[in-house]
């Protein structure tokens, strides 16, 4: 196990010298641990959508992202919450200071080309 973890850490050190950020993604849930906040140089976090989708009506979810979203701005990460599919979810988060955000509330998975013709302005 030490030397996989010494292996990822140099992986990863290397993926941010050439300029890749890095993010741990669906963060609290199976085996994201606050050792890799500590160790792998993260550059952002991303809450599982598992805390957001009850997050409007269980005080439990509510606690728990809020206390993501502070612990990464104490360590000057990034935050991403994911599983967006309502407004009022918006607005807990948005309560919340999380700034970074994705769903089915602003949109389906579309292709690169669909994306372009739908948020991007062309000139």
């Amino acid at each position: 196990m030490a030397d996989n973890v010494q292996l990822s850490m140099e992986m990863l050190n290397e993926l941010r010298r050439m300029g890749i950020k890095i993010s741990l993604d669906d963060f609290g849930t199976g085996y994201s641990s606050f050792t890799y906040l500590k160790n792998f140089p993260i550059d952002r976090l991303k809450i599982d959508r598992s805390f957001i989708v009850d997050i409007t009506t269980n005080e439990r979810d509510k606690a728990i992202v809020a206390a993501i979203i502070s612990m990464a701005k104490h360590l000057q990460l990034g935050v991403i919450a994911e599983g967006i599919e309502t407004k009022d979810q918006l607005e807990v988060l948005d309560k919340s200071h999380c700034n970074e955000i994705q769903g089915y509330y602003f949109s389906r998975p579309l292709p690169a080309q669909e994306v372009e013709k739908k948020f991007l302005k062309s000139n």
